[in-house]
């Protein structure tokens, strides 16, 4: 088994509904986000998949998260956690790969908070 991980960062604000601390107030974040691609079988060139096609699909979506309110998006209803983050970065960075038809699937997308805490997605 292979797997190439790829990493990238935005920015942004969110407040968390039915919490009940501090960050039920408005607040924001720099996020890290590592996504991981898992696969048996590497391409013609010895690579499960490009970094830079990864990076670039990883790009794409986090610019549509970046130097935002995420409660603003309606994928999140209203309540970003950092769970829902790595599911809507996972389901998003999966569909652009599937668009450029690259035969892979992701493994895990980790979301950092801070430096201290994450949260992990694994699909299916």
């Amino acid at each position: 088994m292979f797997e190439v991980r790829v990493e990238d960062d935005f920015a942004a604000a969110h407040f968390l509904r039915d919490y009940h601390g501090k960050c039920e107030a408005l607040h924001g974040h720099n996020y890290k986000v590592f996504v991981h691609v898992r696969g048996k079988e590497l391409n013609e060139g010895g690579m499960l998949l490009d970094f830079t096609q990864l990076k670039a699909a990883l790009k794409k979506v986090l610019a549509t998260l970046d130097h935002t309110n995420l409660n603003d998006n309606p994928f999140f209803d209203q309540n970003p956690s950092a769970e829902r983050i790595a599911l809507y970065i996972c389901q998003n960075v999966q569909a652009e790969l599937d668009a450029q038809k690259k035969d892979v699937r992701l493994y895990s997308v980790d979301v950092f908070e801070t430096d201290r805490n994450r949260a992990t997605y694994y699909p299916n």
